[in-house]
Order: C-alpha cells, then structure tokens, then sequence
C-alpha cells in the first residue's frame, strides 16, 4: 500500500466515524458546537499519531499477550499529556469537552489503529495513518458541529449567521438532533462509497468491527453465523 493510499485512507475511504463507526460517543457528544469539533479532534489527532509512533517502535518488544495493557498504557499517558497542555492554555475548550477528553483513553477509534496498523507497520506508515484517521475523525466532527450549531442556535464558530432569516430549532443541539445528523451524514457517506465501489456500512458489531480479524469475540461470532 502506498503512503498516499495509508494517508487518505482514513479520511474518506475508511473515515473512522462515518465509514468504520467507531468513536460515536463523543461524537455525538462534543458537537453541539463546531469549535468542541476542532478540540476534540486535534486532541485525539496529536493522541494518535503519538501513540502510532511509540507502539510502531516498541511492536517487536511489546510481548503479544500484554499488548493491549501495553497499548492503552501507552495512549493513557499521551492523553495525559494532552489533558494537561489543553487546561494550562485552552481552559474553555477543556470546559467543554469535559469528560470526553480523558476518555480519549478508551476510545475504540485509537485503540484500533494501536491493534490494526501501527503494531504491524513501519513508523512513517503508522505516522501517516495516525494523521489520516485523525484529519478524517476532526473533519467529521467539524462538519457534524457545524450543522448542529447552525439548525440549533443560528450560529457557526459563535458568528450568528441566520439572524432573523431562520429561527434556531434547539432539537440540533440536544441527542436527538445529533443522532439526526449522525444518521444523515452516514448515509451520505453509503451513497459515496457506492459511487467508489466500497462496500456501504449496512451492519454494527462484530461484522462491521475492524479489529475482527484479531478479536476472539469476534472470530467466535463469525463462525457461529
């Protein structure tokens, strides 16, 4: 596969959030606004990246059976280091991501890409995918915080954009608007991934899981279907 292919990879064809389906809860949660997009992504982003590159290098000495203690030991103390620099210089943005950003620890999109790619590849692929599926995860959240903010409160980025044209609807900023907009957004992704000959995400759980292929659960499941 070429550098190109791993870095766009993530971004459109693969997308975390609207291709895989991983990541859904602070999607849903941080996007009530389109700058919590631009937080939360750039976090997990340095997060992936950071930790592609430590288990990348650490993949030959990391023994098999600890890897995934190695592997969320490893992203826990990036996130650490993330969490401090956000609340010494970013206060408002670690105000309202709250509890998400710590939980980027366990988020599934990190984790996967520790268990999937950086732990079989070279550091510069693995810098290269970190970088794609973090561009493809903050664009997703971006784009979601954008419309959100936009339909709930009339505004993007806090600009008021629709003054007196468009009264908000406050059901964009609360779930039930974001599992709207969360469902839209995957559905445009089906359509476009029909348009490029992949496979539309039709199914959840173990079948649509990309770490099928090293999950015992998962590997249970198939052959019982």
């Amino acid at each position: 596969m070429s550098k190109l292919k791993v870095f766009t990879n993530g971004i459109v064809k693969e997308n975390p959030v609207l291709r895989l389906v991983l990541g859904t809860c602070p999607t849903l949660a941080v996007t009530t606004a389109a700058i919590n997009g631009i937080g939360m992504g750039v976090a997990a982003t340095v997060v992936l990246v950071c930790s592609n590159i430590a288990i990348s290098l650490l993949r030959n000495i990391i023994p098999n059976r600890v890897r995934i203690p190695a592997f969320i030991t490893i992203i826990a103390g990036f996130v650490t280091v993330v969490q401090m620099l956000v609340k010494a210089f970013l206060p408002a943005i670690d105000k309202a991501l709250g509890i998400y950003l710590p939980l980027i620890v366990v988020n599934c999109i990190i984790l996967a890409r520790a268990e999937m790619f950086a732990c079989k590849n070279p550091v510069i692929p693995s810098i290269l995918d970190g970088l794609g599926m973090g561009i493809g995860f903050t664009a997703t959240l971006v784009l979601m915080g954008a419309i959100r903010e936009l339909l709930g409160a009339g505004t993007i980025f806090g600009i008021t954009v629709t003054a007196g044209a468009i009264e908000p609807m406050l059901v964009f900023i609360l779930p039930p608007g974001g599992f709207f907009v969360f469902g839209l957004l995957v559905a445009l992704s089906n359509v476009l991934a029909e348009k490029m000959g992949k496979k539309p995400v039709t199914t959840l759980g173990c079948a649509n899981c990309p770490s099928r292929s090293a999950c015992k659960e998962c590997k249970e499941v198939s052959e019982n279907e």
